[in-house]
């Protein structure tokens, strides 16, 4: 008798359980929360911002905004070092991070399957915005006599590092003034090599891409009188029509001892994101990072201006940051 009330207690209770579970799942996916309201399907835990090595720009400015993506969203985000520009589109492309830094020409590369992403494009990235210039810097000095691009023809000209942003750089520029790598004497030379080869006279100027002030011609322009070759308005404008991740800049007065302002092009450093990330998440992010640069301590953050954020692009934004810049009326230039 006790065995048979048992077994009818179970089959009861057992009953019951499945009723409620019939009727409950509140915290299931795509169920309901405690409030009644959907819960969301689209926005990570966590998300990691790929940057670049502890030694350059990238990664103590993704160290901010990864605190200021945290604090403004929620949202747990950290900072990776990493390779940089190349290496977090390959990273992105492999699906191991959400955001990262890069250059708006290798994410144009990247994009569309070209030079060092050729037969191996990256279709899963848009754009959050441009965050500042990365000047390109046709270095000399008075003695080699180089004032032009026009000069460099027959010249020992470095061109960087084999398959590197600069040297793609320098072989588009050379290209509207009508020159090519035949036309010269190229070398592939890191910014240090390049700047030690001109100090010592095995070359005569080279190509650098890079911040300025950049420390090696600093050091350069210590014991020699440096000169910078310019790319003057007509032929920038060109270059920027063909290929329109570039923007004009200069390289300041005074910056290497330079008596005057010096007319060139720039790429500019870029913050780029998954395309599968939800619209609301990469608004939040575009936000926060936008409208709390008072909190980033680099010096970089000073050239961060969220009204240029859509010049040389060069890839598709993503509809959260879009939708970001047309709430303040922000438009490429």
């Amino acid at each position: 008798m006790k065995k048979r009330k048992f077994l009818l207690f179970t089959v009861l209770m057992l009953a019951l359980s499945l009723f409620l579970a019939a009727c409950g799942g509140g915290n299931d996916e795509g169920g309901t929360d405690n409030d009644g309201e959907k819960a969301s399907d689209d926005t990570p835990k966590f998300m990691s911002i790929l940057t670049g090595g502890t030694g350059g720009t990238y990664y103590p400015l993704g160290g901010s905004f990864a605190s200021i993506v945290s604090d403004e969203t929620g949202i747990d985000t950290t900072a990776e070092t990493t390779g940089a520009s190349a290496e977090n589109m390959q990273s992105l492309k492999d699906e191991k991070a959400e955001i990262a830094f890069t250059q708006t020409d290798i994410a144009s590369y990247a994009s569309e399957g070209k030079l060092m992403f050729e037969g191996n494009a990256v279709d899963n990235i848009q754009a959050i915005g441009t965050l500042y210039p990365e000047t390109i810097q046709i270095v000399t000095t008075e003695k080699t006599g180089i004032k032009s691009v026009e000069d460099l023809k027959g010249k020992k000209v470095s061109i960087g590092a084999p398959g590197s942003g600069t040297a793609a750089n320098a072989e588009q520029i050379l290209e509207v003034h009508g020159i090519t790598l035949d036309d010269i004497q190229k070398q592939d030379l890191s910014f240090d090599e390049s700047v030690s080869g001109i100090q010592d006279g095995n070359i005569d100027a080279a190509f650098v891409t890079a911040g300025t002030p950049t420390a090696a011609v600093e050091q350069l322009s210590a014991t020699e009188t440096v000169v910078i070759v310019p790319v003057e308005a007509d032929k920038a404008e060109a270059l920027i029509e063909k290929y329109p991740y570039y923007t004009t800049d200069e390289v300041p007065a005074g910056t290497y001892k330079l008596a005057d302002t010096v007319p060139t092009v720039a790429v500019q450093a870029m913050l780029v994101v998954k395309s599968d990330l939800s619209e609301q998440v990469v608004y939040d992010v575009t936000k926060a990072v936008f409208e709390n640069l008072d909190q980033v301590t680099h010096a970089k953050a000073e050239q961060i201006n969220p009204e240029k954020a859509l010049n040389g692009v060069g890839i598709e934004v993503h509809p959260g940051a879009q939708k970001y810049f047309d709430e303040k009326g922000i438009a490429a230039e």
